[in-house]
């Protein structure tokens, strides 16, 4: 039985038109013919039939279709692990968000790549949240998250852990006890789809000082960050992306939050040995 055979007739299973089977193909129709008429003859059973102008398959056909497309997928895996041998290539899919992406990856993916020229990193901007489910839906093949990942199906692997701090502006600070500022500004918070948001709830939930009112703005760090500079208000933020606010002297630091930022970088278990996945996993865990 020729695979070629079976290759023409799983195109003319799916298209059920010859003429579209054989442009897609790259066939005359009387080739296409001819190849679907030997099959038929081997396996002693008619596999197509026509009624009006449509062609449909016969309950043969039906069975052989199941087969065919068990036999092709089967081949596309063995293709696919015997193209992995040669290591990493194609496209690597990273889902993370805008801080990550601007302050974190950019030096590690010129480095990865200049190791794995035949990698090409696509960026995917995502707060934690929705990389998970990037990941979890395959269209990231890793995402770097600021949170727990509590999916089963799931390989974490630790990169950092982080101070939180509640922060203002040095202007608003300057002669105002932490009750004033409470009083007297906004509460700038992350939206409740960004996993940040847990941070914060944590930290009302025990704290005896209340926001009289909030803000939200969003899950962009440095858009927060932006808020608290212009004396909008107070927030929660990172140690890292205020680290030269706080040495210059611009940021001021009214409490420290005892729930840290946990970093980490995940992907799907079943597909953790992906040459792709598995070198840049353990090349971003010396360079984070």
């Amino acid at each position: 039985m020729e695979l070629r055979n079976l290759k023409t007739f799983k195109v003319v299973a799916e298209e059920l038109n010859l003429t579209k089977a054989a442009k897609r193909l790259g066939y005359t129709q009387p080739t296409l013919t001819l190849q679907i008429q030997s099959l038929e003859k081997e396996l002693n059973h008619t596999l197509l039939t026509r009624i009006g102008k449509k062609t449909l398959l016969t309950t043969a056909g039906k069975k052989l279709k199941v087969h065919v497309d068990q036999i092709f997928a089967l081949m596309d895996q063995m293709e696919k692990e015997m193209d992995e041998l040669r290591g990493p290539s194609g496209i690597l899919t990273i889902a993370a968000s805008d801080y990550y992406c601007t302050q974190h990856l950019s030096p590690i993916i010129r480095s990865y790549t200049e190791l794995h020229p035949d990698v090409r990193v696509s960026l995917l901007p995502l707060n934690s949240v929705h990389a998970i489910q990037s990941v979890k839906d395959q269209v990231a093949d890793l995402a770097i998250i600021a949170s727990d990942c509590h999916e089963v199906d799931m390989r974490q692997t630790f990169l950092e852990e982080e101070k939180t701090l509640l922060v203002v502006s040095s202007d608003i600070s300057k002669g105002r006890d932490l009750e004033e500022i409470f009083r007297q500004y906004p509460f700038i918070s992350y939206d409740k789809d960004c996993s940040f948001s847990s941070i914060i709830d944590q930290y009302f939930k025990t704290s005896d000082l209340q926001p009289q009112s909030m803000i939200v703005v969003g899950g962009s760090d440095e858009t927060i960050k932006r808020a608290v500079l212009n004396g909008t208000g107070y927030a929660i933020l990172g140690e890292n992306i205020i680290k030269n606010e706080l040495k210059d002297g611009s940021i001021t630091i009214l409490q420290p939050v005892s729930e840290s930022i946990i970093t980490s970088i995940i992907s799907l278990k079943v597909r953790s040995e992906e040459p792709n996945i598995q070198t840049f996993n353990e090349f971003i865990q010396g360079a984070w």
